[in-house]
């Protein structure tokens, strides 16, 4: 029995109206991605700012708390020193910037900014909190981390209101 390779070709976004599932999954396969991450750090976000502790310099589960806790065992422990110098004030931007990076997730909003501003706290957290999960693929920072790249390279091209707008700018320039 023989077995042969497709050497077909199906481009992503044809024009020429013909579109069959490959397509359409391919141009709709960040969506969920974007769904997933833009909901998870608006409820990061809330969760945050409704908490009766996490807002506070000490206490159990205070934001001061557990960056004392993580100090010594994070990668860059400068990044702790810092948000140590006044937690609370800490807290919130980290809860502020977690909702303004959901919503404009969820939404398609300046999406390669909003998941660069995703990738970043990931990031910070990967560097911090989760930096002594043994083994690494145990601390969950560093897949948030990695999920955000595809988004910061792509951003939102359908279901958003980046491709809205850009749409509307073709409109007005004239051009399809």
């Amino acid at each position: 029995m023989t077995h042969s390779m497709r050497t077909d070709t199906h481009p992503p976004y044809l024009d020429s109206g013909h579109r069959d599932w490959r397509d359409t999954a391919t141009r709709y396969a960040l969506v969920p991605l974007r769904v997933f991450l833009g909901v998870t750090f608006i409820y990061a976000g809330l969760d945050k700012l409704t908490s009766s502790s996490f807002m506070k310099d000490s206490g159990a589960g205070s934001i001061g708390e557990t960056m004392r806790a993580v100090r010594d065992s994070a990668a860059i422990p400068a990044l702790v020193d810092f948000a140590l110098k006044n937690p609370p004030a800490f807290g919130y931007a980290m809860a502020l910037g977690e909702l303004a990076v959901g919503i404009g997730t969820l939404l398609g909003l300046f999406s390669r900014l909003a998941a660069l501003g995703g990738a970043l706290i990931s990031l910070s957290l990967w560097l911090t909190v989760s930096w002594a999960s043994d083994p690494y693929y145990y601390g969950n920072d560093l897949a948030y981390l990695m999920a955000w790249l595809p988004l910061v390279l792509a951003g939102a091209p359908v279901l958003s209101l980046d491709a809205a707008l850009r749409a509307r700018r073709r409109r007005r320039a004239g051009t399809y």
